[in-house]
């Protein structure tokens, strides 16, 4: 996670997605009377699934690709006798937070920038079913005894990119454990030391609350007095809790600085009224950071004084012990999961009808798309997509290797061995199976 300014949050994730293989079709014969092998009745193998990426506002981080990296859909079925057909593999739906961006995470290339809810795009495509025996089918060819094998899907590695607002701005003095609290309730790493000053910049940090959904903290700069007049970092600090939904006000309620606890919640409370009146009107939760500093009857005279000259309840914690943290993060959720915003990312688009995408098929080369070279061992090695292609794609009961030279020698195999002087005898490498050559 990095901070691109002090507004947002670059939230990535990285997946790898490969849609369905294509079912095999199948070599099937029926039995009847007078029909050489009773008839070919190998049905076609079913088209593999679709991987799809759709924006949902059931989502708001891209937490959940830190643990699942790898989405797969389903393969088609293969073919069966009787022209049964294959099932076609189901297809795969990728749920992500709207404003979502993915990338092709080798090429940079932009694959979409989902900025709806609802918006959905195809990432991968399901490979096509293979023909089945019925198909090959011709005057020539009553009983074929080959068929095909299904289409690979596609696959790639896409990178997902998600700029969002802070939920929730962490706002206290400098030293007084922000960066502590960031790191114990959220996935936030910052540096932490007993700083006399400021940290220059925001930690930002996902704080789950259920499986799917959470809220970003940001532990923004500490304030100083003269925030609002721009001293120090002054209003970019105080542009960025503008967007926050709610305050968090962190004190250091063992006073550890010798600074009146109560008048720096004042202090503060003064920078944002001065800066924008209306900042004062958002939700705020106060925390008495660096309780277990304190006994217990420190502590609760200091709560009482709180309440006595604020008005206001103070929630005491000690993010150096996780005491009371869990608390905070509940009493947080309370007020982001009943908000409006939160409320509409509820809303599941996970029932609207898909795109209509056809399957991937490959074009098969022209025949005489290969070529013939010497190796070191005196073979003559026949490669190229040609080759590729139809070792790959044909699939035969008997007499598979003939049925692609066949093939081959539409694209001038023989001549081709001749012109790269190829005797009786000879032996030639093709697909890693060696054969020998005979006029």
């Amino acid at each position: 996670m990095l901070a691109n300014d002090q507004e947002s949050l670059v939230d990535t994730g990285r997946i790898y997605v490969k849609a369905g293989d294509g079912g095999n079709g199948a070599v099937s014969f029926r039995r009847e009377k007078y029909i050489p092998y009773g008839g070919p009745d190998g049905g076609d193998g079913g088209s593999g699934g679709h991987v799809f990426l759709r924006a949902s506002n059931s989502r708001n981080t891209l937490y959940e690709f830190k643990h699942k990296r790898k989405f797969m859909a389903q393969d088609g079925e293969n073919g069966g006798g009787s022209n049964m057909a294959g099932r076609k593999g189901r297809d795969l739906v990728i749920l992500v937070p709207v404003g979502t961006i993915a990338y092709d995470a080798e090429t940079g290339e932009t694959l979409a920038d989902l900025n709806r809810p609802g918006e959905t795009v195809v990432l991968t495509r399901g490979g096509k079913g293979g023909r089945g025996n019925a198909r090959f089918t011709s005057s020539t060819n009553q009983a074929p005894k080959a068929s095909e094998n299904g289409e690979p899907g596609e696959e790639l590695y896409v990178r997902l990119e998600l700029k969002i607002l802070a939920d929730v701005a962490l706002i206290g003095f400098p030293n007084v454990g922000k960066s502590t609290l960031i790191s114990v309730v959220s996935n936030a790493r910052p540096k932490i030391a007993n700083y006399h000053f400021t940290t220059l910049s925001p930690n930002l940090g996902v704080v789950m609350a259920t499986e799917f959904l959470g809220y970003i903290v940001a532990d923004v700069p500490g304030l100083i007095k003269g925030a609002h007049q721009g001293v120090g970092l002054g209003h970019s600090f105080l542009r960025h809790i503008e967007r926050c939904k709610i305050l968090v006000h962190l004190l250091d309620i063992a006073q550890t600085e010798e600074r009146d606890f109560v008048q720096d919640y004042f202090d503060i409370r003064y920078e944002l009224e001065f800066y924008r009146a209306e900042l004062l009107e958002k939700p705020e939760i106060v925390v008495g950071n660096k309780s277990d500093l304190l006994t217990p009857d420190m502590l609760n005279e200091r709560v009482r004084l709180f309440k006595e000259k604020t008005g206001k309840e103070i929630l005491p914690i000690s993010a150096a012990t996780s005491k009371g943290v869990d608390d905070l993060k509940r009493l947080v959720w309370n007020v982001i999961g009943d908000s409006e915003s939160f409320l509409n990312r509820l809303k599941v688009e996970e029932d609207l009808p898909l795109p209509v995408v056809e399957a991937i098929v490959y074009t098969a080369p022209e025949p005489e798309n290969f070529k013939v070279e010497k190796d070191s061992r005196g073979r003559f090695v026949v490669f190229g997509p040609a080759v590729d292609f139809y070792f790959r794609k044909i699939k035969a009961q008997k007499f598979r290797d003939r049925f692609i030279m066949d093939k081959l020698e539409k694209g001038g195999l023989t001549n081709k061995l001749k012109n790269a002087g190829i005797e009786e005898g000879d032996t030639v490498v093709i697909d890693d199976r060696e054969y020998v050559f005979r006029e």
